[in-house]
């Protein structure tokens, strides 16, 4: 559809009409010959002379050419524009991180699967969190791994594929085998930093204790929740293991309860799935959409339209005076 910009601009389309009829014609006197038999000469020629002025008027073509041209460009003036169909972005309202333990505990095969088959435990991970991405089509993700430091392994982005493939590669004591629960909340705190969605979800998957934080785990559990970043935490370890491979499921109590978040332990590869799809059902997707219409604007041809017909007239009409002063009568 079309539209005009500036549409009261409109009102100057009678405004030749208005000066015409307000201001009085331009009087002005010239030199004449006064002829004492000038009622001689004006009956020889067959004119009959009569008091007052002479008005110069115009020919009604030019009338009508610069009254055109008046309209063209009162019409450029207003910016007539091609208004296009609406355009609809969808933008997202929640990031979510996905933080996940790559200590070299993960190796363990104790996940049993539906048929009783026994894999490890990372290989459950892999699928079930690529599931869980696959089914976030409208959040922007995010992907940290840590063991004895937290390695961010891919941004927030809508480029899940890339996500999938980040994980897909996931490899036991890649990131160090002990665990850094703690360094790992902070980093997510710094990246959630740089984003401006209204809701911020981080979903930590460990299955042993911090052994290597700087920061203490639930220290950094209370600034991300001044933050307004909701920490979901799930543990898939062994509670009655001793040392290192304990899971700490009191501390992944506490600071889920501290961000506003929930504690979920997944002890085979059913349960964990589960667990993930709990948590797609808490954390329904959430999107913003945007709408606009492109707008071109068209000024330049009723402008170029006008120029063309003035100089067509008035080149014509210079031509042809030309012409007939040069042709003898």
């Amino acid at each position: 559809m079309y539209e005009l910009a500036f549409p009261w601009l409109l009102l100057a389309l009678p405004v030749p009409l208005i000066v015409w009829w307000v201001l009085p014609a331009h009087r002005e006197t010239s030199a004449s010959i006064r002829l004492p038999f000038f009622d001689k000469v004006a009956e020889a020629a067959g004119v009959t002379p009569s008091a007052g002025s002479v008005v110069s008027r115009r020919a009604l073509p030019q009338t009508l050419v610069e009254g055109a041209a008046w309209c063209l460009v009162v019409l450029a003036l207003a910016r007539p524009e091609l208004v296009e169909p609406p355009i609809e972005k969808n933008e997202p309202q929640r990031d979510i991180l996905l933080a996940l333990d790559l200590s070299q505990s993960m190796e363990t095969k104790d996940f049993r699967l539906s048929g009783g088959e026994i894999e490890a435990r990372v290989d459950a991970v892999r699928a079930v969190v690529s599931d869980f991405v696959a089914r976030r089509p409208g959040d922007r993700i995010g992907l940290v791994v840590f063991g004895d430091a937290p390695y961010p392994l891919a941004p927030f982005t809508l480029d899940h594929a890339l996500v999938r493939d980040m994980i897909d590669g996931l490899l036991p004591g890649m990131a160090g085998p002990r665990t850094a629960m703690g360094d790992t909340l902070g980093l997510a705190i710094r990246m959630f930093e740089k984003t401006t969605v209204p809701e911020k979800v981080l979903v930590v998957l460990t299955d042993g204790n911090d052994t290597a934080s700087k920061m203490p785990p639930l220290k950094a559990a209370e600034i991300a929740a001044t933050k307004g970043i909701v920490v979901h935490t799930v543990g898939i370890g062994d509670p009655e293991a001793t040392g290192e491979d304990k899971l700490d499921a009191s501390t992944l109590q506490e600071i889920a309860t501290k961000t506003g978040g929930r504690y979920f332990f997944g002890g085979d590869a059913d349960q964990l799935a589960g667990i993930y799809k709990t948590l797609d059902e808490i954390t329904p997707e959430d999107q913003k959409t945007t709408s606009w219409r492109p707008r071109a604007t068209l000024f330049q041809w009723p402008l170029a339209a006008a120029v063309a017909l003035l100089v067509v007239w008035h080149g014509t009409a210079g031509f042809l005076s030309m012409i007939r002063r040069r042709v003898p009568a």
